[in-house]
């Protein structure tokens, strides 16, 4: 059987996350690798294991070469991504699409019109009891609903001298907890309820209005105290905590707080959605427990099992009950349909998977929330 060939844009957290996803998959090789100089692809192609290393215009004229992940920074997804398109690759995307809509509409044209497969790595939406959930919802198990209750917390930023490229604005966007985070947790609330957000009212606060950057590079002083010296003052624009009520097309409503400021939260997604019938409840550092709740009986705890959910929720699941999937499955599950179209060759009519139309609805989302928080007022959607 002939393997897709991909090539992988980015080596920082989530590039290898990427390339331990794709090993997974039988139908896919990870072929090449690329950095921003030859030098630096090749030290990391060695360590990961990847036979290639180019740069990315290198990269875009290997003609073996059918799928191309865009791993890097957020200001570049928009130009590497129309490359890549312009190249012919299909293209999976890491989130934000684009710095803004105008950037993110001009690659959901150009991604319409090539007809090649487009993907925005929206995995969260690959816990299997997230598709659960979904399932339920389609088959009216929950009801109608009434209320969501969201927030996802982290403490990576807790400390004044914790510091990342994501702080800053050339870099990463104007808005940062919400872009970053709260773009996952929007995507997966839309994704599960079938609501539309329609209006926001959002309210960012920043603890840390300096913050100390350092001089060196992580790698130079790992495991070493630093001296005040070693450390430069930047002022912090964008939000490390955010709160932003929410209006649905069904005229009910829901609130989420995101941060990244949050002392023991590492990674924590948690969703409460209340329905006519029944209440959810998922928590995704405990992802293989759904709890169900019910007013006129026992409530439940569903554990994720391929036998014990809905059929359309067990593809995303490739172990049985008790033998735990977690956060590095999710970007396996998404892969695995976004290849079974590259394999096809083309977008396919109605994608299971995220695309880049999804990429432009959350960016929408993310610039009217950043938009109701700078003038303290509800914005239309």
């Amino acid at each position: 059987m002939a393997k897709v060939k991909v090539g992988v844009v980015g080596t920082g957290f989530i590039g290898p996350a990427h390339i331990e996803a794709l090993r997974r998959l039988p139908n896919v090789e990870v072929v090449a690798l690329c950095e921003v100089t030859a030098e630096l692809a090749a030290e990391k192609a060695k360590s990961l294991g990847i036979e290639r290393s180019y740069t990315f215009d290198e990269l875009l004229k290997q003609d073996d070469i059918q799928s191309i992940h865009i791993c890097t920074p957020n200001f570049l997804h928009y130009s590497q991504s129309k490359a890549a398109l312009e190249a012919g690759k299909h293209v999976i995307c890491e989130k934000p699409l684009a710095k803004d809509l105008a950037e993110a509409e001009e690659l959901v044209e150009l991604a319409a019109k090539t007809g090649l497969v487009n993907a925005v790595h929206f995995n969260l939406r690959y816990y299997p009891l997230a598709r659960q959930m979904k399932v339920m919802r389609e088959k009216g198990e929950l009801g109608d609903v009434y209320s969501v209750i969201g927030s996802y917390l982290q403490d990576w930023l807790f400390y004044e001298t914790d510091y990342n490229w994501r702080l800053e604005p050339d870099k990463s966007g104007d808005s940062r907890a919400i872009a970053d985070i709260g773009s996952h947790l929007m995507d997966i609330l839309e994704y599960i309820t079938g609501l539309k957000t329609v209006a926001v009212m959002a309210d960012f606060n920043t603890i840390h209005k300096t913050r100390k950057k350092p001089l060196k590079e992580v790698e130079t002083y790992s495991g070493k105290i630093l001296k005040p010296e070693d450390y430069a003052d930047v002022p912090i624009n964008t939000e490390d905590h955010a709160n932003v009520l929410l209006r649905f097309d069904n005229g009910n409503r829901g609130v989420i707080t995101v941060s990244q400021v949050s002392a023991g939260r590492k990674n924590r997604m948690a969703l409460e959605i209340s329905g006519s019938k029944k209440t959810f409840s998922f928590n995704s550092e405990s992802p293989n427990e759904l709890w169900i709740g019910n007013r006129d009986g026992y409530n439940e705890v569903l554990m994720r099992d391929p036998s014990l959910v809905h059929k359309e929720a067990s593809s995303v699941i490739s172990f049985p009950g008790g033998h735990n999937e977690g956060f590095p499955d999710t970007s396996k599950q998404m892969f695995k349909e976004v290849y079974a179209a590259i394999e096809a060759g083309k977008q396919p009519e109605n994608p299971t998977f995220p695309t880049f139309a999804d990429g432009y609805r959350e960016l929408l989302i993310c610039e009217k929330i950043l938009e109701s928080a700078r003038g303290e007022k509800w914005v239309e959607i």
